[in-house]
């Protein structure tokens, strides 16, 4: 905070020219008493009619807050209002209001106003700004903008020292009081216990505090290699409580790169919003900057408390691990919580394979319900639960010891127990999908530790960036093709196939012509052909994925019951035989899209889908594909999907139509030749029978 640094350090530590501005415009007094850090004071608004008032600030250049703003919203046609003449006057322009829109104000009782001025003026280019009344030509209130202003703007600061393990920088930026930002980063990650860490005193020491990394994580560092990296720092810590930022090692009390934070730098202030919500429960740890565990051991029970700030159709998940030496995920015991509506839920789940639950030769396998392989339904008693301002929170009670499932794992109260959690969405079945977030490492607690240790942080919530987006939707709309290739691959999290379908992923997810999941339009009474590579083999339920075509937008015939399939139509890739029963009929060999060996990358790394895709490798068994020929009709329905057989969600949307209109889809030149490539394929598949790497 800037205002904070001068408490804390003098005004004799900022630089002279804007200590100049300070004394000539008079804020002074303001920097020095103003206990949140909001941007640099211009002053209050004077005030003229309509009981308008509040204090006015710089919160960089583009923006300005209005705190404690109050309008009675009795004005006839009233607007924030900005212009460059000497007095504020009719020639000027509208300033949007906090949600970007120009509409008549209403009244406003001391609420805080985040202003940004329109077609990316800068503050330099005005000289007030007011509350005009269009209509009758009138000044409510307004504020100059000091001539000479030097607003608040992200502040370059000197590279990260080169000590060891390779690291390198090409500088730091402060970029508000909360974010620094590492520029080309190069760190090669060989070693354990190494964090970010921030703290005061001249130099790097053990007693600094670790901050997540650019996704949240309080892992050990993973290598970087000419990477952009992004730091937030934790709760309501601002640059003004540190003095460096090193990349550390907490084992050897090492620091292998260090820079420092200078004093007096005018930086914008941050508008990450800060949730308080402390827990009861006298234990608490960090999972993730956005996850976090709360316990108490009284008696022969056990009470958790779950907080995260995830959205509403998102589970927590936490469990003890499936090994007794390190955090892993099959073999292990779960509750899997989440909000209903109003209601909050928990479920006692066993996981015996990183797929959904799947009936394979009478025994369930993957992520199942307790009661599907055997156990109780919930072991968990649920206490208290509820959503508020984005982070929902979900208390539940087991028994240490004596449950009535053999098959739950023992809460230990003494020593260390491993465990493993993750955060992702539930399906339109209430079954948990692929996560989005996952343990790294490992996580091993000490449940029966004294209480009062409370390792937490207030969760913050970033304002989320165009490098947030999907990469789709991705589109094959060429009349020229009619060769489909059907493979599966890993499904790109947010950005990928739950970010362009809205759907959640079972982590599998079909590619057609090397795009993820792309919409097909296809032509009515045109003969196609799909070449289907997702896995023939029934007993390995993680890849077996044969194709069909249907009116069902999530998919998954096979896991329907003979009620439910009533309601849905196929149109081809199933057969039935005389008793009515669904058999699949296209399922080839498997091929599947997967990361590169040397994969250490999130897809927050790929701003486009063709980088994405660059990072993968293609991989097939022995075997030969599958071909599925198919002709939509003039009957045929204007929307369909392609689906697994198998798992839900894993196809996207065919567009039948009579004529397609040929356009540019968004990897088109890829599309196109793996197009190409399809033909041969069909006709020549005999010689392509070796494994691919």
């Amino acid at each position: 905070m800037f205002g904070g640094r001068l408490r804390k350090r003098g005004c004799h530590d900022c630089s002279s020219k804007l200590c100049f501005v300070f004394f000539l415009t008079g804020l002074l007094p303001f920097v020095l008493s103003d206990e949140d850090y909001v941007g640099l004071p211009l002053g209050k608004l004077n005030t003229y009619a309509n009981q308008v008032t509040g204090q006015v600030y710089a919160v960089d250049e583009y923006t300005l807050l209005i705190r404690n703003f109050f309008y009675d919203g009795l004005g006839q046609d009233t607007f924030f209002w900005a212009g460059s003449t000497v007095r504020p006057s009719n020639i000027g322009f509208i300033v949007p209001d906090e949600e970007g829109r120009t509409n008549r104000l209403q009244r406003y009782v001391n609420a805080d106003v985040t202003l940004k001025l329109p077609d990316n003026r800068k503050l330099s280019s005005i000289k007030w700004l007011a509350v005009w009344d269009l209509r009758e030509y009138k000044n409510l209130a307004d504020v100059y903008i000091p001539e000479g202003l030097e607003p608040p703007s992200p502040q370059a600061i000197s590279e990260m020292s080169r000590n060891s393990h390779g690291v390198k920088s090409d500088g730091v930026m402060v970029m508000d009081s909360k974010t620094l930002k590492i520029l080309n980063l190069f760190y090669d990650g060989n070693d354990t216990d190494v964090f970010f860490s921030v703290g005061l005193g001249p130099q790097p020491t053990p007693h600094g505090t670790k901050i997540p990394d650019e996704r949240g994580y309080l892992n050990s560092l993973y290598p970087y290699i000419g990477k952009d990296v992004t730091l937030i720092l934790p709760g309501k810590m601002t640059v003004d409580a540190i003095d460096w930022l090193s990349i550390y090692n907490f084992r050897t009390e090492e620091n292998y790169g260090s820079t420092v934070i200078p004093d007096g730098l005018n930086i914008p202030p941050s508008l990450i919003h800060i949730i308080e919500k402390e827990s009861p429960l006298p234990n608490c740890e960090q999972l993730h900057r956005d996850l976090r565990l709360s316990w108490e051991i009284f008696g022969p029970a056990i009470t958790f408390e779950l907080s995260g700030q995830i959205d509403e159709d998102e589970y927590m998940a936490l469990g003890i691990s499936g090994s007794e030496t390190k955090s892993q995920m099959e073999g292990s015991d779960v509750v899997v919580a989440y909000m209903d509506g109003l209601l909050g839920v928990t479920s006692d789940y066993n996981i015996s394979g990183k797929f959904p639950c799947t009936n394979v030769l009478g025994r369930y396998r993957g992520v199942c319900p307790d009661e599907k392989v055997g156990g109780v339904p919930n072991g968990y008693q649920i206490h208290t639960f509820v959503r508020n301002d984005g982070i929902a929170s979900i208390t539940f009670r087991r028994n240490l010891l004596n449950t009535e499932d053999s098959g739950d794992k023992v809460f230990k109260q003494e020593g260390f127990t491993y465990f493993i959690w993750a955060i992702g969405k539930y399906n339109d079945y209430k079954e948990p999908t692929f996560h989005r977030l996952v343990l790294r490492g490992d996580l091993k607690l000490e449940l029966g530790r004294k209480p009062g240790v409370k390792n937490c942080e207030p969760f913050i919530r970033p304002k989320r960036n165009s490098s947030d987006r999907s990469w789709g939707p991705l589109r094959i709309r060429d009349p020229q093709v009619t060769t489909f290739t059907v493979r599966v691959g890993v499904p790109g999290g947010l950005k990928g196939y739950s970010g362009f379908t809205g759907n959640p992923s079972p982590g599998v997810v079909w590619y057609v012509n090397g795009l993820m999941s792309p919409e097909l339009y296809l032509k009515r009474n045109r003969r196609y052909t799909f070449v289907v590579e997702g896995g023939n083999d029934p007993n390995d339920a993680r890849f077996y994925h044969p194709f069909y075509i249907t009116d069902d937008a999530h998919g998954g015939y096979g896991r329907y019951t003979e009620e439910q399939r009533k309601n849905i139509k196929v149109y081809a890739g199933v057969e039935f035989d005389r008793r009515g029963r669904p058999h699949p009929s296209a399922a080839g060999r498997l091929c599947s899209w997967v990361h590169n060996s040397s994969h250490r990358y999130s897809v927050d790394d790929y701003p486009t889908y063709p980088k994405f895709r660059k990072s993968l490798r293609l991989q097939c068994s022995e075997g030969e594909p599958n071909i599925l020929y198919w002709t939509p009709n003039a009957s045929a329905p204007e929307l369909l999907y392609y689906q697994s057989y198998s798992m839900r969600d894993m196809g996207w949307k065919i567009h039948v139509v009579d004529e397609i209109i040929n356009s540019t889809p968004t990897s088109a030149p890829l599309s196109g030749l793996i197009s190409l490539v399809c033909v041969f394929i069909v006709f020549f598949y005999t010689e392509n029978k070796r494994t691919l790497s």
